[in-house]
């Protein structure tokens, strides 16, 4: 099993301090939802955003959606072999199951996400297919089965084909980490965690380009496809 782990997603819903914002108003009005029931989007809630700490590193649950879209539909998730984890910047968790049908379309993926803080589980009745939980990225690592944790970072050394079929050959199960940000750089708490700092470019790259190349890789290695 290979588990991809999108971490410091860009994925909140609005803080308590830019609640009686007008922005912030006007699209929970459009959406007949309280504020505090939306999430964080800087595409609506730029100016409300400006003066919010890391702002710029937050309120983009598009790179959370793109990335989500790529990794579960790859071979690697219809064979049963991926799993996938959201860890979020205000430490939750989302355990995402390989069986979910993940809506193409963004507006309805934003409302499943606004239903998912507020009742913890996706759908709130049967089977979840995601579950929601307070938790560090520290948690995931702990507690998910791995061989070895690596980090997707441009910092990284550079990691070619040959690397990736290192980690799985013998049946090992690497926990590949990628940034759910827009710029920057993992915590210093959270990259302590890695066994492995790697890079695929020498140029920062989007989440959803970067996990989709990792996949690949995975896929190419273990014979998925050719």
């Amino acid at each position: 099993m290979i588990t991809i782990v999108i971490a410091e997603a860009a994925l909140e819903t609005v803080p308590p301090e830019l609640l009686s914002h007008p922005s912030v108003k006007k699209l929970a009005e459009r959406k007949g939802k309280l504020p505090e029931e939306t999430l964080l989007d800087i595409s609506y809630h730029y100016a409300a955003m400006k003066d919010l700490r890391d702002w710029d590193r937050r309120g983009r649950p598009d790179i959370t959606y793109i990335t989500l879209l790529n990794l579960l539909e790859r071979p690697l998730n219809k064979e049963g072999l991926l799993k996938v984890y959201v860890h979020t910047i205000g430490n939750f968790v989302i355990d995402i199951s390989p069986e979910i049908n993940l809506p193409k379309n963004y507006s309805r993926f934003l409302g499943l996400v606004e239903q998912l803080f507020q009742t913890g589980n996706v759908p709130p009745r049967g089977k979840p297919l995601m579950v929601l939980k307070k938790g560090r990225l520290e948690d995931v690592v702990k507690n998910v089965g791995h061989t070895k944790v690596v980090f997707l970072t441009e910092k990284g050394k550079a990691a070619k084909s040959s690397y990736f079929r290192g980690l799985v050959d013998g049946g090992g199960s690497p926990m590949f980490v990628i940034g759910g940000f827009q710029r920057g750089e993992f915590s210093r708490d959270n990259l302590s965690l890695a066994d492995d700092k790697v890079s695929v470019y020498s140029k920062p790259l989007d989440a959803w380009i970067v996990a989709s190349m990792v996949a690949h890789e995975v896929e190419r290695a273990l014979k998925i496809i050719q």
